[in-house]
């Protein structure tokens, strides 16, 4: 058996590593990406989502039900190294099975946002202490159909996101 060294790249992760930690992006599958959507020469948008934007079960010109669905998909592996898309992911991926024209351009939203910064990954820090922190989020009845509301949490193991979750409450808020 013989060493090959530190390692780089392991299913399609980048892993760069220095003395403080391990930095683990997605750089050439955020590229494959933006290039699969055609968007290589178009501007980045500053944010992932628009703020206030509620994607409801509207009706609507159907998109291309296998492109979105492939987008979503890939934008969901994509997420694991990138928090920063979660929740713009998690409200798309609700409408899998029906892809209007909106959604659709919220989804490119989303991978011209990936345009601007696509090397960005998550950085796990060398510690030698043990530490976990744990976050969670909720928004009240944010969703406008069903009025039951979003959390989300992130797990972080010596300061590196180990698990980022989202879910919809099992019962609608009222009142």
């Amino acid at each position: 058996m013989e060493g090959l060294g530190n390692l780089k790249y392991f299913l399609g992760l980048k892993i760069a590593r220095n003395a403080s930690g391990f930095y683990i992006s997605q750089r050439k599958y955020a590229f494959d990406i933006i290039t699969e959507a055609g968007l290589l020469g178009t501007k980045p948008s500053p944010v992932p989502a628009e703020l206030n934007h509620k994607l409801t079960k509207a009706t609507g010109p159907l998109s291309s039900t296998h492109q979105y669905r492939r987008l979503v998909g890939r934008l969901i592996y994509l997420s694991n190294t990138r928090p920063d898309l979660g929740y713009a992911v998690h409200v798309l991926a609700q409408f899998m099975q029906k892809p209007l024209l909106p959604r659709r351009v919220a989804a490119i939203r989303v991978v011209k946002y990936l345009k601007g910064c696509p090397g960005q990954g998550i950085f796990l820090k060398a510690n030698d202490y043990l530490q976990i922190s744990v976050y969670c989020v909720s928004d009240w009845s944010s969703c406008p159909t069903s009025r039951r509301s979003l959390s989300d949490y992130i797990i972080f193991v010596f300061t590196g996101c180990v698990e980022n979750k989202k879910a919809r409450c099992s019962v609608p808020i009222l009142g």
